[in-house]
């Protein structure tokens, strides 16, 4: 279940208020989207060490062949497929206080930001 296309798209939102373990705005999502990073470079670092060892076995030289590839236009676009949804993951919660950002926001919510807005 490597590949994008074959994960059903189900948005996990968890309900309710997240804990918070830095006082600092923001970095609670910094440090969502850094171990986001880390497990992809983990798990990026353990195939390429497989397909190394592969190769190998078999008296591949895979270095070589990765300098000389060429990918079609659909590698290209499994690619990009695999990238967003990597991306997807990386900014979720950033996405996801936006959108509680706009959920929250309302008329009268408006209208008094713009009379503090005046009264400055």
């Amino acid at each position: 279940m490597t590949e994008t296309t074959e994960r059903p798209h189900v948005i996990r939102d968890a309900k309710g208020k997240r804990p918070q373990f830095y006082d600092t705005d923001g970095l609670d999502t910094a440090m969502s989207m850094i171990m986001v990073l880390a497990s992809e470079i983990s798990t990026l670092r353990d195939r390429l060490d497989s397909a190394e060892r592969a190769a190998k076995a078999q008296g591949i030289d895979l270095a070589a062949g990765i300098e000389a590839l060429v990918l079609d236009q659909e590698a290209l676009e499994e690619r990009e497929a695999r990238r967003q949804d990597f991306l997807g993951r990386l900014f979720y919660l950033a996405r996801k206080d936006a959108q509680e950002a706009r959920d929250a926001e309302t008329e009268v919510g408006f209208a008094k930001v713009i009379e503090e807005i005046a009264e400055q």
